[in-house]
């Protein structure tokens, strides 16, 4: 099992456009990556513009599928310009 937790900080007054973007992208990933375990969107309690998002994956196969599908490479440019940062990747191992 790997774990992703993605951290993304959104600029002020695009909290709503980075959602549906997300959720769009959420909905493809359920419905077509089986070694796909967790693709969930959260935001943080004390600040409203950092969002994490909480991912499992199967294997190292499953991580690569889903980087190098469609969807996910289509929605980069799409969440660009509600960015208020640089994401954080953090990679991690199952036990």
């Amino acid at each position: 099992m790997i774990g992703v937790i993605a951290t993304l900080t959104v600029a002020e007054g695009k909290n709503a456009e980075f959602e549906a973007i997300f959720t769009e992208l959420a909905k493809q990933v359920r419905a077509n990556e089986p070694g796909c375990h967790a693709y969930q969107l959260t935001r943080s309690r004390s600040n409203p513009q950092v969002y994490k998002v909480l991912e499992l994956y199967a294997d190292e196969a499953a991580l690569k599928h889903h980087g190098g599908t469609e969807y996910f490479k289509a929605a980069g440019p799409k969440m660009g310009p509600c960015m208020g940062g640089r994401p954080e990747i953090e990679y991690l191992d199952g036990v």
